[in-house]
């Protein structure tokens, strides 16, 4: 929640979600080791998986218990109806020790720079 305050008070305008809906998780062992950017998927790394979105692009996920994690993406999902996000299981631990589905509001922060796979 620290960033998005940061965040508000430091460009002065107000935030709009980018997206908001369920947020899952997913890992190493339910899912291909490779993800859609070409990044070797990390279950450490604070990442995430969207439909929509550049790779490299950094997003504010915040749940509704107002924890908040700044995430990147670098792969393509969820394709499971009405979950908006996938994080990685480091991403969804920052928000939630336990729980493998929330309710979230994502914002765009920025980007990266798109890469292209294998680069």
């Amino acid at each position: 929640m620290i960033e998005l305050i940061a965040l508000v008070l430091l460009s002065q305008q107000p935030l709009t979600p980018f997206n908001e809906g369920e947020a899952s998780y997913y890992t190493v062992s339910s899912s291909s080791t490779l993800t859609a950017s070409g990044d070797t998927l990390d279950d450490t790394a604070l990442t995430c998986a969207m439909l929509d979105g550049e790779f490299g692009d950094y997003f504010l996920v915040v749940a509704d218990n107002g924890r908040s994690v700044i995430v990147k993406l670098n792969d393509r999902g969820p394709y499971i109806d009405d979950r908006v996000i996938d994080l990685s299981k480091a991403a969804i631990r920052e928000l939630h020790p336990t729980s493998g589905l929330m309710d979230v509001k994502i914002y765009r922060l920025g980007s990266g720079g798109a890469r292209a796979p294998g680069n």
